[in-house]
């Protein structure tokens, strides 16, 4: 699977305007896609992970598999790519996800300069990095 997320998966970090201290809450999200016809094979990751849910996306013959409850990425997701870890460019997305993760569970996300880094981070993950 970590092969499969090397390519169809994406760690995503969102940053929204909320009714909090900050006017903005963090959300982590682990996601795959695949074609439709595969939809089976991700109801089969619900089984497999304990987590998550399946949606059909509109307009377009595709599904995705994603993981929004922060108890199931951090005791689940994570501990998943920790023992079978993600190869190329997809784990450094992985590593910069999990600092959010970890300054989420630091409560840093509530404070100015904990929602900075996080933005800060936010912009290297999924395509967003530099690459030389």
């Amino acid at each position: 699977m970590a092969g499969f997320v090397s390519g169809e998966g994406s760690f995503g970090v969102q940053i929204y305007k909320a009714k909090t201290k900050l006017g903005e809450a963090v959300k982590v999200i682990f996601t795959i896609t695949q074609h439709i016809r595969d939809e089976q094979l991700m109801l089969n990751l619900i089984k497999y992970l304990d987590c998550g849910n399946v949606t059909k996306r509109n307009r377009e013959e595709a599904v995705d598999f994603k993981v929004f409850k922060f108890s199931d990425i951090n005791n689940k997701i994570i501990p998943f790519f920790e023992k079978y870890p993600i190869q190329g460019v997809k784990s450094n997305d992985f590593k910069d996800y999990c600092k959010v993760v970890d300054l989420m569970k630091q409560n840093k996300h509530l404070t100015e300069e904990g929602l900075g880094l996080i933005r800060q981070i936010k912009t290297g993950i999924n395509k967003g990095r530099f690459t030389y």
